[in-house]
């Protein structure tokens, strides 16, 4: 687990997703979110297996160093992490059967479960059958001439059949993707849920008559999600993409998991004709995909989590926004604070007669996007819109590519980045015209302008008319639309952003260099960073060399962390807390003490190698004195929890703090912070 002063990047990985199964466990949690927990388990697994697997794999079959994995590490990490793996899926298991079923059932919900079936509702289970389900079943007889590709993360039946000829085996589909991965009913007062697995088990016989079924075996296949790019091509990237989206759910197979009572000549079999002889086979459960309990069909709300409705940050709706704006900056953090100032900002914009441009980042596009909207009337009112779309946002390709071409029928200019350079950037500049003056509005934040995802992440925007920040933004959107490659023959001299490929990580070294020198002159010097990943190593070895002079620096790290703390000589005086709760912690907030006179940055970068060196990230200064002090206080939250935060300690153990006076939840916190904030 230690390699040497680094901790590996998918074993730690694991430890985050192993506290979030720990959630799913936790009695303060509300039931039902304590299944979402395990839904949030098993989707963060299927992309470790369909993103980081093919890694791990392909190192260890080709023996190659990395910035990753030593070359003394590289034969067991794989071995480790399937290990760490199944003893999660083991206590996933526990949590669901032995506590969370029996909690549903005092709360008269009975989750049906191993097979079990009531006879009171096998006929409305029949006909429910009949009627929705039996259209969308597609069995696939498997033998030496299949040609049956299964799709990746579907859901399967093996079947095992005999008639009065021979023995057959089939490979039958269940449509979780076409409809309700569970049916609800009301019998005698209480509620009862089944898996649509369960409801088409029960009725195999309907769909084959004339055979016995001597054997059901649920399986699924976990293919490799990985595109291939390359970094000359002819034609459009936005084709290229296109075309290997067609590939992707055919990509290699990573993972088989199946039933764990699947005989082994049939396991054999299967593997042999769906060519499976690659893919790690992993024994499973009765069900998968059991992200789907997200949408279990419960709403009782005292087994939610109480609604904290959004906060409408404190502007007047008598002026335009900018108006509001230029007498100070605003900052909105979510999703405590309403996304209707984001919003607002886009919409006035379209609408504002004097705009004459508008330049937006998109990374990760809502699916249902007012803000694209509001850039498709802002063209066709007449103004000049342009818009990075970054098609190589993983998982989210095919949507940001649908709003692309949206966009460029309506006359927005589409820039899309180099193959090989994702923009994770988020910011957005207006231009306005003033008489014979051009004036300047503009955002800059920690998360994506995605107004879905605003609703669980937490993230801040920054509601600017800084001229200075926002001019050396329009130089970044100039240099963007030339669709280069940072390089040294790149001039832009960034004097406020910190941007990656051009100053992000010297400046970054440069700040932890002063709190060095500050420490060893015995003043005070101290350095709190909050991201969700830390992984390069320059930057953490920067930090160690502070730790080592005697600056205090204090991390909160969501996900993977690979700096090794409290080792002395080394990082004894570095901390680490991972905070998991109602929200997905997602801002990434930087604060410098330098002598008691604060530097606090914010942006787009956690300080991984592809964060560093493989994107476009923005990183900004916070001026506004009010801001700052929020910032702050925020992060001050953060660092007293005592009841959702755990420490991280040399051993990658996740400790959780003795609550010896007030329970402090920071979350919950913040919440009640910005409500008396916007009170006062």
């Amino acid at each position: 687990m230690l390699n040497a002063i680094y901790f590996n990047r998918d074993i730690s990985w694991l430890s985050f997703n192993g506290r979030v199964l720990e959630e799913a466990a936790s009695v303060s949690v509300p039931l039902i979110e304590r299944i979402r927990f395990l839904s949030i388990y098993s989707s963060n697994l299927d992309e470790f297996y369909r993103v980081r697997i093919p890694v791990l794999k392909a190192l260890k079959n080709i023996g190659k160093k990395s910035d990753e994995i030593d070359a003394d590490e590289q034969d067991n990490i794989l071995q480790q992490a399937t290990k760490t793996v199944l003893q999660q899926q083991k206590r996933f298991g526990e949590i669901l059967t032995k506590e969370l079923i029996p909690e549903l059932k005092a709360n008269k919900i009975t989750l049906l479960y191993n097979g079990e079936l009531p006879s009171a509702l096998e006929k409305e289970l029949t006909d429910y059958f009949l009627a929705e389900v039996l259209a969308f079943l597609q069995p696939v007889v498997l033998n030496e001439d299949t040609t049956f590709f299964p799709e990746n993360n579907k859901l399967y039946f093996v079947i095992q059949l005999r008639d009065a000829v021979e023995e057959k085996m089939v490979l039958l589909n269940i449509p979780s993707d076409e409809l309700p991965r569970f049916y609800s009913t009301k019998c005698e007062g209480e509620q009862f849920i089944c898996f649509l697995d369960d409801i088409i088990r029960f009725n195999l016989d309907k769909l084959f008559k004339t055979s016995t079924i001597e054997g059901c075996y649920s399986i699924k296949i976990t293919r490799d999600a990985e595109l291939d790019l390359k970094d000359e091509y002819p034609g459009e990237l936005s084709e290229q993409i296109e075309k290997q989206l067609q590939k992707r759910d055919n990509g290699l197979a990573t993972r088989f998991l199946h039933q764990a009572d699947l005989p082994l000549r049939l396991l054999q079999l299967v593997i042999q004709h769906l060519g499976l002889q690659n893919a790690g086979t992993v024994e499973g459960g009765r069900y998968h995909n059991l992200k789907d309990f997200y949408s279990l069909p419960v709403n009782t709300p005292a087994l939610l989590y109480d609604k904290w409705p959004a906060i409408n940050l404190p502007v007047p709706n008598n002026e335009p926004l900018v108006a509001t704006m230029a007498k100070g900056d605003l900052l909105v953090n979510t999703p405590y604070q309403s996304y209707h100032t984001i919003l607002r900002f886009f919409n006035e914009a379209a609408n504002n007669p004097d705009v004459e441009e508008i330049n937006v980042t998109l990374y990760r596009v809502a699916s249902d996007s007012k803000i694209v909207n509001a850039l498709i009337s802002a063209a066709k009112n007449g103004k000049k819109v342009k818009v990075v779309v970054e098609l190589k946002a993983r998982f989210d390709e095919a949507n940001n590519l649908k709003w692309a071409k949206k966009m460029k029928n309506a006359g927005v200019q589409i820039i899309y980045s180099v193959t090989a350079l994702k923009v994770h950037a988020k910011i957005a500049l207006v231009k306005t015209r003033n008489g014979d003056r051009i004036t300047y509005s503009g955002l800059l934040a920690t998360g994506n302008f995605n107004e879905g995802t605003a609703r669980f992440y937490t993230d801040h925007i920054l509601l600017t008319t800084n001229p200075h920040i926002l001019r050396e933004v329009e130089l970044l959107f100039i240099f963007l639309a030339k669709r280069e490659k940072p390089s040294p023959k790149t001039q832009i001299d960034f004097k406020h952003l910190l941007v990656a490929g051009f100053n992000l990580q010297t400046d970054f070294l440069s700040l932890i260099d002063r709190e060095i020198k500050l420490a060893k002159q015995g003043q005070s010097a101290s350095i709190i960073i909050k991201m969700n990943n830390l992984e390069e190593r320059v930057m953490i070895d920067k930090l160690y060399e502070a730790s080592q002079a005697g600056v205090n620096i204090q991390l909160i790290i969501r996900g993977i962390c690979c700096l090794v703390p409290g080792v002395a000589g080394l990082s004894e005086n570095i901390i680490i807390k991972r905070i998991v709760d109602r929200y997905l912690e997602h801002g990434r907030i930087f604060i410098f003490n330098n002598n008691g006179d604060p530097e606090i940055f914010m942006g787009s970068a956690d300080w991984m190698n592809r964060n560093i060196y493989h994107r476009i990230e923005v990183c900004f200064p916070v001026y506004d004195t009010a801001i700052k002090q929020q910032i702050t206080a925020l992060i001050n939250l953060q660092l007293s929890d005592n009841a959702q935060a755990v420490a991280i300690d040399q051993h990658l153990n996740q400790i959780k703090p003795q609550i010896t006076g007030e329970a402090v939840q920071s979350q919950k916190a913040i919440y009640q912070y910005l409500n008396l904030d916007r009170i006062i």
